[in-house]
């Protein structure tokens, strides 16, 4: 991986792409810091923890938004609303015959789609905002007042609209997903508060020094599983085979070689642990705003779907095995594969061209897809159960295993993305 940076640097465009994309990144921290006027941010990030809990999804939230949730700054809302847009209009691309109609007409119909995420993007904006601002005015940390209602809400959601621009100006200049490198820069910028909030626990909870050390190990062994089971997977494919005819051109011969269609196990990525883990605190964080009473039907929803209940980890899983095989399904078309092949002359060993191919791809990719999505679910669920299970001694990385699945995934994305730029460019130095 070091090695395909050092050899994108070299190459000017790329080089570019790279400083755009750290630059983006910069500019977003620093909005992640600007303070937004009327809100007592000093109060505000001494009582976070008791207000939410440490296990509640707002901690989540303050995780993937590197810790400006909890301090109120101009982008508190972080990337969550542009992502409930993507996920709402891919969506409405799979229900709505029209808008599957204008996904289906190219470049131009993307435009129109994207034009239309943004507005969504923003009146989800402008709602978040407002549910934001009623939270914290709620415990006192903004005083009453119209105009200040006004300000708080228009900057937060101008905050939110200002890092969809940033996003899409890394998809469209840069290197890598906008979102994926947000989120990524951000989760990064919170691993010191989790390792901190880690040891702090450890620390609280345990009497004997050797407790400490032995549960500290027992993390770090967790950490690096993780590691290396999200590299083991992503990189992980089945090939099936190919044979292609031989066909006399004029005077040339074509075909006759023998290759493979490459299937990957974990084709989706890490956009179904973002799309599962937005729309499961979807419900709570509402009625977090509305704040029920308790023993109310609503407080009791609210508390079964808390991060630090058995019902939020069988609905994350279920989530996350639903979205990979719908983000599957829309990025990958087993019946336009299978025509392809047939019109390059292509087939594969024992089975007829045309349907029965494509039933055939379609077999295997539902298999492929069940065993990532699995894989996914219990990475991201895994921590959630050890934490419940040994009475929040992991309550500090329970959203760990989600986290380092994103970092690690945005990671390897990325330098694959460079890899086919530099082939692209015909430049063979990353094979070396």
């Amino acid at each position: 991986m070091f090695k395909t940076m050092k050899n994108a640097w070299g190459i000017p465009e790329l080089r570019a792409k790279l400083v755009f994309t750290l630059f983006i990144i910069v500019l977003y921290r620093i909005g992640a810091a600007l303070p937004v006027p009327f809100v007592d941010f000093t109060a505000l990030k001494t009582a976070f923890t008791d207000i939410v809990g440490e296990d509640s999804i707002f901690q989540y939230f303050n995780i993937l938004s590197g810790n400006t949730f909890s301090q109120a700054t101009l982008f508190a809302l972080s990337i969550s609303p542009y992502i409930t847009a993507q996920i709402v209009m891919q969506l409405l691309c799979v229900a709505i015959p029209a808008l599957e109609r204008l996904s289906k007409r190219g470049e131009e119909g993307r435009k129109v789609i994207d034009k239309i995420s943004r507005y969504l993007t923003v009146g989800l904006a402008l709602i978040t905002a407002y549910g934001y601002y009623s939270l914290l005015h709620s415990y006192g940390f903004i005083a009453d007042g119209f105009f200040r209602a006004v300000v708080v809400i228009v900057s937060y959601c101008a905050g939110a609209s200002l890092i969809m621009w940033l996003a899409e100006k890394i998809n469209d200049q840069g290197i890598g997903n906008g979102i994926s490198i947000i989120l990524f820069a951000n989760i990064i910028s919170a691993l010191p508060a989790m390792v901190t909030s880690f040891v702090s626990t450890l620390r609280q909870t345990l009497p004997y020094y050797w407790q400490m050390v032995l549960i500290g190990i027992v993390g770090i062994a967790i950490l690096v599983a993780t590691v290396v089971f999200c590299v083991f997977f992503s990189d992980a494919e089945r090939r099936l085979p190919v044979q292609y005819a031989k066909r006399v051109v004029g005077r040339k011969m074509y075909g006759g070689q023998a290759t493979n269609l490459p299937i990957k196990v974990n084709m989706s990525g890490v956009m179904p642990i973002i799309f599962a883990s937005t729309l499961v605190s979807l419900p709570a964080t509402i009625l977090a705003f509305v704040d029920p009473e308790e023993g109310t039907f609503w407080y009791k929803f609210q508390q079964a779907l808390s991060s630090g209940s058995w019902i939020y980890s069988v609905v994350m899983f279920v989530l996350i095995i639903a979205f990979a095989y719908f983000y599957v399904s829309i990025s990958f078309n087993p019946v336009e594969v299978s025509n392809n092949l047939m019109k390059n002359g292509g087939f594969i060993p024992g089975i007829r061209p045309g349907k029965p191919t494509a039933a055939y791809i379609t077999k295997i990719l539902n298999r492929i897809t069940l065993i990532g999505a699995l894989f996914l679910g219990v990475v991201c669920v895994f921590p959630l159960v050890l934490n419940m299970c040994t009475g929040g001694i992991f309550q500090a990385i329970s959203f760990g295993g989600s986290s380092m699945l994103i970092i690690v995934g945005v990671a390897l994305e990325t330098v694959r993305e460079i890899e086919a730029q530099m082939t692209m460019r015909h430049y063979k130095g990353f094979l070396g």
